[in-house]
């Protein structure tokens, strides 16, 4: 048995330096005793928290039968698919604002004068890792987006009032100028903290215990069933805590690229339209952003790439063909003595303003008079 002795950056980046990764560590280990205790009726939450079959792997140990069970999702957000009446509606929907791109998967698009796209950049890094680059060497920030988005970056335009780092900086906050790293609101990695702690609750409701994807999380209210990710996470999870097993986030914590799958795609020349994928950040196992481009020799871009028989107009395409992973270390099978909670997460009744009073509590007069009384006999 074995107790972490750090949280690693995500995608074991080497980003930070030795301060910067006790600090990171701190982070994600608040994060994650945050949600192992959930809100409560203090929070104005019932039947949520805590969360006893989820784990700090820096402060619990993983015993020797731990398995790492990975969970994975398409990139491109379903509720954009499902709110669309073609694939031509959805793809320039994704295509028109990161704030659609919820599946922790966001991408930015970049064309020719002749309105071809020629790259498509995709990244799943949560926002506060960077926000702790930021804290931990400026500099080091200006260079990444100066490698990664664009050289005519300046420090001005990551920290506008001078001192605060903007994540939603005019380098990154389009479709069109580049991805640095998650903005949309629910794509962070506290998000993704919190949903897999709470779905370590198994939940048995009049004699039936839940199962299934979607009354998993519309009972545990832990996301938003509309998407693909948090609907597959909780299952995946609840699934591992129904055989009794302490759970918790494998490190290093974050959002991965899984694979792209380039079935039924077509290249100009016939080379492999696979060979255009490259990871360009995080180790091989973990990697955290992607590039879709042809090299200039080729003499053709990626609008000249067929899917399907159609040629890439949108950087949406190319996301149906991602997936977006976490994954979970699930040990000590079968000796959780947690019980299942046996109702739905509900909001908690507000308190009672300080000055009511209670319907059977007497007057303050009557009161006042047989503390007079008392006092009297005594």
């Amino acid at each position: 048995m074995a107790t972490l002795d750090l949280y690693s950056p995500p995608g074991n980046l080497q980003d930070l330096d030795e301060d910067g990764r006790k600090k990171w560590h701190a982070k994600i280990s608040q994060f994650v005793d945050d949600a192992i205790e959930g809100p409560g009726p203090a929070d104005g939450v019932l039947h949520d928290g805590p969360r006893p079959q989820f784990y700090n792997a820096t402060k619990t140990a993983t015993s020797d039968d731990a398995q790492d069970v990975p969970v994975r999702w398409t990139a491109f957000p379903r509720a954009v698919a499902d709110a669309s009446v073609s694939d031509t509606q959805a793809w320039e929907l994704a295509d028109s604002t990161r704030d659609v791109q919820d599946e922790y998967c966001e991408w930015s698009v970049s064309r020719n004068t002749e309105g071809k796209i020629t790259r498509v950049t995709f990244t799943c890094e949560g926002p506060e890792y960077w926000v702790s680059i930021a804290e931990n060497n400026r500099a080091k920030l200006l260079d990444l987006y100066r490698t990664h988005i664009s050289p005519d970056v300046t420090d001005r335009d990551l920290f506008p009032d001078g001192e605060t780092y903007e994540p939603r900086n005019v380098w990154n906050n389009s479709t069109s100028r580049g991805a640095m790293h998650l903005i949309q609101k629910s794509n962070t990695i506290e998000a993704e903290i919190q949903l897999a702690a709470a779905a370590t609750i198994r939940r048995v409701i009049d004699g039936r215990e839940y199962t299934a994807e979607d009354e998993l999380i519309k009972c545990g209210k832990y996301g938003d069933a509309s998407r693909n990710s948090d609907p597959l996470i909780g299952a995946g999870v609840n699934s591992l805590a129904r055989q009794g097993a302490d759970i918790t986030l494998t490190d290093p914590v974050g959002l991965y690229l899984g694979d792209l799958a380039t079935d039924g795609w077509e290249t100009p020349d016939g080379s492999d339209p696979k060979s255009y994928w490259k990871y360009v950040r995080g180790d091989a196992e973990h990697p955290v952003r992607a590039v879709y481009e042809v090299p200039l020799d080729k003499g053709y871009t990626v609008g000249d790439i067929t899917i399907g028989g159609r040629r890439i107009e949108y950087g949406g395409q190319i996301a149906e063909f991602i997936t977006i992973q976490l994954t979970a270390t699930a040990c000590r099978f079968g000796e959780s003595t947690a019980k299942p909670l046996t109702a739905c997460r509900a909001d908690a009744p507000a308190p009672a303003p300080e000055h009511a009073v209670s319907a059977t509590a007497e007057p303050r007069h009557v009161r006042s008079a047989r503390s007079l009384r008392t006092s009297g006999s005594a």
